[in-house]
């Protein structure tokens, strides 16, 4: 489990395809890397990844045909920057929201209007994961855990605010519109839905 609140920006060392069904990702990344140990979990643009080699400030992951297909890392190469997390530990204060590191999709990023002293980003996101975004709720946006300013159904966004020291210590703050972001909805929310539906059966 994570909590949304970005350690490090990591930079891709290499992205190797293995038979069009999975991969192998490598990371350079001194931080979460300094006890970092085989099997850990990092969260690499809020997907959940299992480290499978580590060492010299780097560490390695396999990346499995599901995540290439539902996520933003099929996309990434070398000199990339990646939004790194470690498993929250259970004594650590969780700062963020509950991330679980499984990205439901993708979104695009719509707009982006800087402020003095915020950015507002609008997020365009298909239904099956709007229908889960509410206003002031939390959202994981390439693992960052935001709070969502306002839900537009009409036009399919949502939007987010984001402040200096996001855009400064995450990809957030380099991102263009156009660009694909991860999302992860709020798990409380899938819940939810889940058992209203199975009460009403």
């Amino acid at each position: 489990m994570f909590t949304g609140i970005i350690e490090e920006l990591g930079t891709v060392e290499a992205l190797d395809l293995l038979d069009g069904d999975a991969a192998r990702l490598t990371i350079r990344a001194p931080l979460v890397t300094q006890d970092a140990g085989h099997g850990d979990s990092i969260s690499v643009n809020g997907c959940c990844l299992t480290v499978v080699e580590h060492g010299d400030g780097t560490f390695t992951a396999d990346v499995m045909r599901e995540t290439l297909k539902r996520t933003s890392l099929g996309a990434v190469e070398k000199g990339s920057s990646v939004n790194l997390e470690r498993a929250v530990q259970a004594h650590a204060r969780l700062g963020g929201h509950i991330v679980q590191g499984h990205v439901d999709g993708t979104g695009t990023i719509a707009s982006r209007q800087p402020a003095e002293h915020w950015e507002v980003v609008r997020i365009a996101a298909p239904p099956e994961i709007l229908r889960y975004v509410a206003e002031k709720g939390s959202i994981a946006v390439d693992g960052v855990s935001l709070t969502v300013t306002d839900v537009d159904d009409a036009t399919g966004t949502f939007g987010i605010s984001l402040i200096p020291t996001t855009l400064e210590l995450t990809v957030l703050g380099r991102n263009q519109v156009g660009d694909t972001v991860n999302l992860e909805v709020d798990v409380i929310a899938k819940y939810v839905e889940r058992l209203l539906v199975a009460g009403g059966k």
